[in-house]
């Protein structure tokens, strides 16, 4: 059984049919790319996945599950983590405590406890700043643990979203633009951190990216959408070599 599987999903806004009748398997720990020219609902695509948007019609499984109808924290406990075309951190804090607001998802202390600080509260927060020093290491992050999330440069920014997104521990990663602004530089590191978190946390990665080189570099397989349609799809150099898919970014 796949992990995510989607079946003639659509949304209608008004007149506006933004995503219609699209259809997506995943297999579990593959890393496929989601790509289209600007417009295309990929980014919508995205909101109905995470509870954003509820569909007008289809559906969305989860390792079996159905997600219609929950919310966004409900599916994000569920396995579903993901970031954003532009970056959502807490610029005024620090880089561990950035990771840290997503462990909360998994260690859990009262009310009173976190007032008080009594009971097990100084043991979870050991643990979490533990798992937050590891999630941070393994992208090179760690040794800016204490500086304001708003201080780290552009690139490194981008990759504390992602360990962010990482410490909820999901079973799909959803990355929505995750080398845009970067420099060549900076996107070669991203595909090699991208390839290093599939293999080590075992996580199914979906990705939305205009960096052609990138997609190709990294992803086994490809959905292409135009005008809210799947239009294409197939591993990357079939689909990137469509002439559908050429005309759609290219124009007549």
């Amino acid at each position: 059984m796949a992990l995510l599987e989607v079946k003639n999903l659509g949304i209608s806004f008004g007149g506006l049919r933004a995503v219609d009748n699209l259809n997506m398997s995943l297999e579990k720990g593959s890393l496929v790319g989601l790509i289209g020219p600007n417009g295309a609902g990929k980014t919508t695509a995205f909101n109905l996945l995470t509870g954003v948007y509820r569909p007008t019609d289809g559906t969305i499984t989860l390792d079996g599950v159905n997600m219609i109808g929950k919310t966004p924290s409900e599916i994000c406990k569920a396995g579903i983590a993901r970031t954003f075309q532009n970056i959502r951190l807490f610029n005024k804090m620090s880089v561990k405590d950035n990771v840290k607001t997503a462990l909360h998802n998994q260690i859990k202390y009262s009310l009173a406890e976190s007032i008080l600080h009594l009971g097990s509260y100084k043991a979870k927060e050991k643990e979490m700043d533990e798992k937050a020093m590891e999630i941070l290491k393994v992208f090179e992050l760690d040794s800016y643990a204490n500086t304001f999330a708003s201080n780290l440069p552009y690139g490194k920014q981008r990759k504390l979203e992602i360990a962010r997104a990482l410490a909820t521990n999901p079973k799909l990663l959803l990355l929505d633009e995750p080398a845009a602004g970067m420099n060549p530089n900076e996107t070669a590191e991203l595909m090699e951190t991208i390839e290093l978190i599939r293999k080590k946390f075992g996580v199914t990665i979906l990705l939305i990216e205009h960096d052609m080189k990138l997609v190709s570099g990294i992803c086994e397989y490809l959905y292409v959408l135009n005008f809210g349609t799947e239009l294409a799809n197939g591993t990357p150099d079939v689909v990137l070599n469509d002439p559908k898919v050429i005309t759609a970014y290219l124009g007549e």
